[in-house]
């Protein structure tokens, strides 16, 4: 019978354990064995805080509401409850997110709590649509970009301009048959 080496499997099973142990701190990450181990828990942890991550989320969520809430002289309980009794469903993710990003809509929303709480409000399939804004400084500078070009476009002078770059201004600008134009033409259309 002949002989079997599994030195080269071996190798290579130990290997790529040791490759998922990298940047594991002391032996963990050198020696075989106590890297096979490191691993099989590293992978119980990740499994159980796939789930846990979720619950994180949501006290992150509850906690900016509530701080929200408390702004507008309300607790969180009694927000959820009056939402609920109103009858609007809306995530705590989005609350959140409204609380943090457009506070008048949040204002609006505590105002809405408090009527449902006190019975003005009978819940209904109404759908409240509110669209959330995110202030940033990235988007107020498209803005004032936009300002510029409009002031340029004011004080150019088009009769100057080529046609080539006349029909691309007009085609910018959305000006249909732009481009079987003649100059003159596109020069009334963009005026």
């Amino acid at each position: 019978m002949a002989r079997v080496k599994n030195s080269v499997t071996t190798k290579a099973r130990h290997k790529k354990v040791l490759k998922q142990a990298k940047g594991y701190f002391g032996s963990k990450h050198r020696l075989y064995k106590s890297a096979k181990e490191q691993l099989m828990h590293s992978g119980q942890y990740a499994f159980r805080d796939r789930k846990q991550k979720k619950r994180d989320f949501r006290k992150l969520w509850i906690t900016r509401i509530n701080a929200a809430c408390r702004e507008e002289g309300i607790s969180y309980s009694r927000f959820i409850e009056g939402l609920t009794k109103a009858g609007v469903s809306i995530n705590r993710k989005m609350l959140s997110e409204i609380a943090i990003n457009d506070k008048e809509r949040f204002k609006d929303l505590v105002q809405l709590a408090k009527d449902g709480k006190d019975g003005k409000v009978k819940p209904t399939q109404t759908e409240i649509k509110t669209e959330v804004t995110i202030k940033s400084q990235a988007k107020e500078a498209p803005k004032k970009e936009e300002k510029k070009q409009e002031e340029q476009e004011k004080t150019t002078d088009y009769s100057k301009m080529t046609v080539a770059e006349l029909r691309e201004i007009a085609k910018n600008k959305n000006i249909k048959g732009a481009s079987t134009m003649k100059k003159s033409e596109i020069l009334e259309a963009l005026k």
